[in-house]
């Protein structure tokens, strides 16, 4: 090969961006999910936009705690869910010790704590101080999510330190959609019930709910959502580390699409489709400098798929 032939090949594959210089291995990305809501909703964008490129997509379900070693251990790739500073013990051991990389910010204004009936907190439930002084009407029970999330294992530590006299109370561990089906039936009944809420989230819309105040030491204040990757992958895999590097999500997003699932309007991919073909504005800044897997116009091969 003369020297103009390898000249004008190097050309080419320089301008044919970051994903002919990705390892074969990146051609499948491995998304954590933690049975959530939100996380279905995201996961399920992130898919549609890889695929989009030609990449293939895994979500594995797992409590919290497994992703995060998997994580670790490079048997997943991606988390779209570090919710902070929810997580914030999950990320000191694996991302701030730097065993697992953080590559961007998607979501912030979150809010993540325990909540009642907005009847109950008419009622002088206002704070986690307020509980114990209405112990016999919620029967002692705190509703949380699946076991192993970080969230269940704060109310816990709660219970045990006997913290806002809750020391005689009991963590009622289930999915999210069984917590909300409890929440579900005392609400019908006006029956005090005290859970884990989260904005965003399309509970804020189904239920006149409100949080409660004072457990900051435990869930902090409002908070952000990070995306989490195995160390190096955004140097092993560029391209798909630059499009989720890209992704930003909004409450108003992720509760619109959450609400059409929940509500069984549509399924979890059909909702997606559906709101970024009303809003394909967002893709833009999504795929900023993001081609298809082999070198094409990552804009252009999305856009066909909608």
């Amino acid at each position: 090969m003369n020297r103009i032939s390898v000249l004008l090949l190097t050309g080419l594959l320089s301008s044919a961006g970051n994903a002919w210089a990705e390892d074969a291995s990146c051609a499948k990305v491995k998304l954590g999910d933690p049975g959530w809501s939100d996380i279905a909703v995201t996961n399920g964008i992130a898919s549609f936009l890889l695929e989009g490129l030609g990449y293939q997509t895994q979500s594995q379900t797992l409590a919290v705690p497994i992703i995060y070693a998997g994580l670790q251990k490079g048997q997943i790739d991606v988390f779209l869910g570090n919710w902070m500073p929810a997580q914030q013990s999950n990320y000191d051991k694996f991302v701030a010790s730097g065993e697992v990389d953080q590559l961007a910010q998607n979501l912030d204004g979150t809010e993540y704590t325990l909540a009642v009936p907005t009847y109950a907190y008419e009622a002088g439930v206002n704070t986690f101080a307020d509980l114990d002084k209405h112990a016999d009407k919620f029967d002692r029970k705190l509703y949380g999510i699946a076991s192993g999330s970080p969230a269940n294992e704060s109310i816990r530590q709660m219970i045990a330190a006997d913290e806002f006299g809750l020391g005689d109370w009991t963590l009622v561990e289930s999915s999210e959609q069984a917590m909300l089906v409890q929440v579900g039936r005392a609400v019908k009944r006006e029956q005090f019930v005290v859970f884990l809420g989260w904005t965003p989230h399309p509970m804020n819309v189904q239920y006149d709910m409100n949080y409660l105040r004072g457990g900051e030491k435990y869930f902090g204040a409002s908070g952000q959502v990070n995306t989490l990757a195995r160390k190096g992958y955004a140097q092993q895999c560029p391209n798909a580390g630059k499009l989720l590097s890209n992704l930003k999500f909004t409450q108003e997003m992720e509760n619109s699409i959450m609400d059409r699932v929940l509500s069984k309007q549509a399924s979890n991919d059909a909702a997606i489709k559906a709101w970024l073909q009303a809003n394909p504005q967002v893709l833009d800044a999504w795929l900023d400098g993001v081609t298809t897997r082999d070198g094409g116009d990552g804009l252009a091969a999305v856009k066909a798929r909608l």
